[in-house]
């Protein structure tokens, strides 16, 4: 893949060969998000577990005490009393059965989360071909299938965040936008990776944090020492 020149000077910035504490890792991907737009900062955290064994899985979700800079649009699948708790709270889409054609045939993806409320998930299950590979299918594990919309909508735009396994074992996870403040991206960052190792599955053993790298969309890695990590 070959890289602009922005890129390569900023590369010059980052000693590949060297686990960086936090701070200075969060220091170095700041000054090397040199591109013209307000860039994401994300971690990508290799841990130890395998995915393809049900105890060795993770999944939840965190809210990141700074959120992630984005504005996220919220969908509620919801009827009644619940569908007009979940407009109170805030969502930007609410509705029932009306939204399977929608999504189904019109190809309607306007929304970067989906919540449902429990009875909600047999008519939601028809769209699971469609929300399952984006990554928008409710699930209790991050709270979004729950009787309480008013929290979950509230959570998800204060910055709550999901992190699961990739098919490469790999978590991938914003941590907030290059204008945010170093002191931002830490207390982001600390959350998030105090809960992926309280989520470590009793089955895997050995190193559980195998490599932890931040980047900006358009910046080099930066590698953070993983040991160090989970002795703080």
């Amino acid at each position: 893949m070959k890289r602009g020149k922005k890129y390569m000077e900023a590369a010059k910035a980052v000693d590949r060969g060297t686990l960086y504490d936090t701070t200075e890792a969060i220091s170095l991907v700041k000054k090397t998000a040199v591109a013209k737009f307000d860039e994401t900062i994300e971690a990508h955290i290799r841990t130890g577990c395998d995915g393809r064994h049900a105890d060795q899985q993770i999944r939840g979700a965190v809210v990141l005490p700074h959120g992630t800079g984005k504005s996220v649009r919220v969908l509620v699948f919801a009827k009644d009393a619940k569908a007009e708790e979940a407009k109170a709270a805030g969502a930007d889409f609410v509705g029932a059965d009306e939204l399977v054609p929608k999504i189904q045939k019109e190809g309607w993806l306007d929304f970067d989360v989906a919540v449902a409320t429990p009875d909600m998930m047999g008519i939601v299950g028809r769209l699971g071909r469609i929300l399952g590979p984006k990554g928008l299918m409710p699930n209790p594990k991050a709270g979004t299938v729950t009787m309480d919309v008013t929290k979950a909508v509230h959570d998800i735009k204060a910055g709550k965040v999901e992190y699961r396994l990739d098919r490469s074992n790999i978590i991938h996870v914003p941590l907030g936008k290059a204008s945010f403040t170093e002191e931002q991206l830490n207390d982001n960052f600390q959350t998030l990776i105090g809960a992926i190792i309280k989520a470590r599955p009793a089955a895997v053993k050995g190193q559980f944090l195998k490599s932890v790298v931040i980047s900006s969309t358009m910046g080099p890695g930066v590698k953070l020492n993983p040991v160090k990590l989970t002795q703080a």
